[in-house]
């Protein structure tokens, strides 16, 4: 079975320059279509609340109500573009909405602007206790300056699964001694922290360069530190159409990683988070 981990979907396309079809290219029916032409089985939707879409999570509601045993939700919860990003209340804000949908995690976005202190406050902790006890995942979207302190709440809170967005944001141009990496590969020791094994086209200096052989010694990197069982594959559809297809951004992968073994490609296109996805009943 293979399980996209991290992939988006929308009514109105939310990003620049405009398309021709905003109203179609975000939408499941996409997603799904293009699921089925690589043989991808099911998908975490993680929910963006951005430009034209402040219903978003509603919508991936009604869409893993439609379609049950294709998609789970990860919902947006203060996101930085919310309004009540890091304002007091975000436990509450998330028990809420656990409450209204149903979840198997939910999705915060950090501000590349902030140094990540928020997370280690009273606020930030409650917010991931509150997320601890509803037996979520946490799918977190930062920058590697974000690490340390998200470190701390993993290890406050052990039995909370970290999924760390697009391998950390670290480029593979970095520099000796690869302070960002580092800052990664330090998440290693936090046995409940995971990263997603997404965004080639992020970490790499040509976003066009398909199979983007230059970040695959980072995706080694992180196989050899982090493990099979810690690594989940994710396609970042349908964003990712602006580098290459979603069949690319799977064999960026599968078929381009070839110091990984079949059996272990098995846990990061799907078996990791598939163990992670038993352990949960929707809250």
């Amino acid at each position: 079975m293979i399980i996209d981990s991290h992939c988006h979907a929308w009514t109105y396309w939310p990003y620049q320059p405009e398309v021709p079809d905003p109203e179609s290219r975000g939408r499941v029916e996409q997603l799904l279509f293009a699921m089925d032409q690589s043989g991808v089985d099911r998908a975490m939707i993680v929910c963006a609340r951005i430009d034209h879409n402040p219903e978003n999570n509603e919508y991936i509601a009604e869409q893993v109500k439609r379609f049950p045993d294709r998609l789970y939700q990860v919902a947006d919860v203060d996101c930085s573009w919310w309004p009540t990003y890091h304002t007091p209340g975000a436990a509450d804000r998330l028990n809420e909405t656990a409450d209204r949908f149903s979840l198997v995690g939910f999705t915060h976005y950090l501000s590349g602007e902030d140094d990540g202190q928020w997370l280690t406050t009273d606020e930030g902790m409650a917010f991931f206790r509150a997320a601890a006890e509803r037996n979520l995942i946490a799918s977190i979207s930062c920058a590697p300056h974000h690490l340390a302190p998200l470190r701390q709440v993993a290890a406050a809170f052990p039995e909370l699964p970290i999924l760390i967005h697009h391998m950390g944001m670290v480029k593979a141009a970095e520099r000796w001694p690869h302070p960002n990496l580092q800052e990664l590969l330090r998440c290693a020791q936090q046995p409940n922290m995971f990263v997603k094994v997404s965004g080639f086209a992020y970490a790499a200096t040509v976003k066009w360069d398909f199979p983007y052989s230059e970040t695959l010694w980072l995706v080694r990197v992180l196989y050899e530190n982090f493990g099979p069982h810690r690594l989940c594959w994710g396609s970042d559809y349908p964003v990712v159409r602006q580098f290459m297809t979603y069949r690319h951004s799977l064999e960026a992968f599968r078929t381009h990683c070839t110091f990984i073994s079949d059996e272990d490609k098995a846990w990061i296109l799907g078996k990791s988070l598939a163990r992670l996805l038993q352990e949960r009943q929707p809250a």
